[in-house]
């Protein structure tokens, strides 16, 4: 037997057959392709969407069957502006006889105008020369009370600041505003430390408080305005309230991030000397949190001047009400003056508290300059009671004689703007012509297209969207806002307004990613860029119109410009700290394999710093939205000049639909473009 034969591991082969010997071998099949609901199911969107097809697919054919596929259909529309018309005219009725009126809302008004009329009075019994003393000194003392570079540089801001001011003959409108701004600084840091306090205490208050702060960080500026002149009427007390309610999220924010970021070795060893609950927040918690709540005192300042500035609207006076007036009319030259010294003041308060935060860092230094702690008070008190003896003499208001008005030869510079900038240029044609071809090449054809959509569709685009990046919660909320804004009767109006954003967002996107990405690897352009941004986030949101204006005239290409340039300074810092915190590891072993700077940008860092790219996109729309809606004083039109309208024309039932609806939009953007993380704290 042959040794093939007798292996027992190889059996023998069987002899081909005639017919088969000389044919090819059969080929082999290919593996079977999954099927479309295996495809759908294996990819994470597509599980997450296919239930919601699925409820698409029952419920959508019914509703377009029984209320059509084109606008918002009137069936699902209620009327609330009459309740709120009625309750309005009940509230004015009975403002002076109803108990919630003379026991409560009476005494929180009164107490209000009492405060700034007080503080106003203080203010003006300084004199301008006892102001500028004052404010020179609490800068100098917040830059560290010495002859060093940080001190005298923070002083010499205040100093320019309020010489400026009176210049510009704007000293007595400059004092209105800073009245109500100490009253609405002090009130809002109050009110956000003991929110603050309690969130970073406990962990129930902070779950509660959370989504109250995410509902409010998206409500642009304009929607706090009209609830309170329902309630307290047009004046002081409204635009008090509603900057206090406004500015105080951000210093309970970083009050209770403070605390609860708190040294666990400092606590441990706090406890461990038998200190108790009160006496560790004291001495070891409120220290440790210091740095964040200067921090959050920066954001809530910055944001009661944004507010202050804005609620002019509602009779706050001041050096918004300048400028308000002069942009009714159209009159940039009148508005600049007001603008100037309002981000003037900006600066000065936002280098003020970033220096004094910089002090908390800073060690001293011998040989520095550094007055003796002893002669710091003396000095301070000196100079200022110097600043208040000298109004005796030089006398309480600014001398008219100091005065310079810059209106004519602004006004006469926008004229030549108009004539010569405006159209007729060689090849790039001018600002009017961007402004019309703008608004008829993208602006119009995108609001005819959302208004063109049948309401169905977008309410299931908007859950779609919502889903993917959050849970069937997100997705609910967003949509049952968008439904909101139709159930208002504002579908249209709304669409107009959500297509300037979605304008505004991609220019903004495309401009600050282009430059937070630039920066990012330039580091002489970043530092070139920095002062630039820095001032750009201090100006309060009125200001960004008064240039606008002047290049565009009064426009839909108005409001969208100043959004963009309102939005832009946060894109591109998101973005350059994004893409400069990727992890060095995986840029280097990209550099080892031989990529490119453009395979290391593409492959590597903007993948990694897709969270913080989303982050820009959430904070851009946020942030357009603010300005769009504001917009609506230069020409914006939808919801904004809604809100415009029925503030001037006492229509709060118009008024406070358009206000509802702006909310109702920033819940639907917010959601949809909130990343993931944030939907599953």
């Amino acid at each position: 037997m042959s040794a093939v034969a007798s292996s027992p591991s190889r059996p023998a082969r069987k002899p081909a057959s005639s017919a088969t010997a000389g044919a090819d071998p059969e080929p082999r099949k290919p593996p079977a392709r999954p099927g479309v609901l295996r495809r759908i199911t294996g990819h994470p969107a597509g599980r997450k969407l296919l239930p919601l097809a699925v409820l698409a697919a029952v419920a959508l054919p019914a509703a377009a069957a029984l209320w059509g596929s084109g606008s918002w259909p009137s069936a699902l529309t209620y009327d609330v502006r009459s309740p709120l018309a009625e309750l309005d005219a009940w509230l004015v009725d009975n403002r002076e006889s109803h108990w919630l009126f003379l026991y409560f809302l009476l005494h929180i008004s009164n107490n209000a105008q009492y405060a700034v009329d007080g503080v106003l009075a203080v203010l003006e019994g300084l004199g301008w020369t006892g102001v500028t003393g004052l404010a020179v000194v609490l800068a100098w003392w917040a830059g560290g009370a010495d002859t060093g570079r940080r001190a005298l540089r923070t002083a010499g801001t205040a100093l320019g600041t309020f010489a400026v001011i009176g210049l510009l003959g704007l000293w007595e409108p400059a004092m209105e505003t800073l009245a109500l701004m100490v009253v609405a600084v002090a009130a809002s840091a109050v009110v956000g430390a003991l929110l603050g306090l309690a969130a970073g205490l406990s962990h129930r208050c902070e779950k509660l408080l959370r989504p109250v702060f995410d509902t409010m960080q998206v409500m642009p500026a304009f929607a706090y305005l009209l609830p309170f002149v329902l309630l307290f009427g047009i004046g002081v007390p409204s635009a008090l309230i509603a900057t206090v309610i406004y500015a105080a999220p951000p210093m309970a924010r970083l009050t209770s991030l403070g605390l609860r970021g708190a040294d666990p070795a400092a606590l441990e060893a706090s406890v461990s000397l038998g200190a108790g609950p009160w006496q560790r927040l004291w001495t070891a918690r409120l220290p440790l949190a210091r740095r964040q709540m200067l921090l959050g005192l920066n954001q809530t300042i910055m944001m009661c001047l944004s507010m202050v500035v804005l609620a002019s609207v509602i009779g706050a006076g001041g050096l918004g009400d300048e400028v308000f007036t002069a942009l009714s009319r159209v009159d940039v030259g009148q508005a600049l003056g007001p603008g100037i010294a309002i981000v003037l003041i900006a600066i000065w308060l936002d280098r003020t508290t970033a220096a004094a935060g910089e002090r908390l860092d800073a060690a001293p230094r011998p040989g520095s300059g550094r007055l003796p702690r002893v002669l710091r008070p003396a000095v301070a008190a000196a100079a200022v009671a110097a600043s208040v003896a000298a109004s005796a003499v030089a006398g309480k208001e600014w001398p008219d004689g100091w005065t310079v008005s810059i209106a004519a030869p602004v006004n006469a510079a926008v004229t030549w703007i108009t004539e010569h900038l405006g159209s007729g240029l060689p090849l790039v044609g001018g600002t009017e012509t961007w402004s019309e071809n703008f608004a008829r090449w993208v602006l119009n054809p995108l609001r005819a297209g959302l208004q063109g959509a049948p309401w169905w569709l977008l309410l299931l685009a908007v859950a779609a969207l919502a889903l993917l990046v959050g849970t069937w919660r997100t997705a609910l909320t967003a949509t049952a806002a968008l439904a909101a804004v139709g159930a208002m009767g504002l579908w249209s109006a709304s669409l107009n307004t959500l297509s300037q954003v979605l304008a505004a967002l991609v220019l903004t996107l495309l401009l600050g990613f282009a430059v937070g990405v630039l920066a990012a690897r330039a580091e002489p352009l970043e530092r070139a860029i920095r002062p630039v941004l820095d001032v750009m986030q201090t100006m309060p949101q009125f200001v960004y119109l008064i240039p606008v204006v002047a290049l565009f005239n009064a426009s839909r290409t108005a409001a969208i410009t100043a959004a963009v340039v309102y939005a832009l300074p946060a894109v591109v810092r998101i973005t350059v700290q994004g893409i400069r915190q990727t992890d060095p590891a995986a840029l280097e072993a990209a550099r080892s394999m031989g990529a490119s700077t453009w395979q290391q940008l593409r492959q590597v860092q903007l993948p990694l710093a897709r969270p913080a790219l989303l982050l820009a996109v959430n904070q851009g729309v946020v942030l357009v939205l603010a300005i769009v809606v504001i917009g609506g004083l230069v020409g914006g039109g939808a919801l904004g000049y809604g809100v415009v309208y029925g503030l001037q024309k006492s229509e709060l039932g118009i008024g406070l639909t358009s206000g509802a609806a702006i909310v109702c939009l920033g819940v639907v953007l917010d959601r949809i473009t909130q990343p993931a993380a944030a939907h599953r704290r």
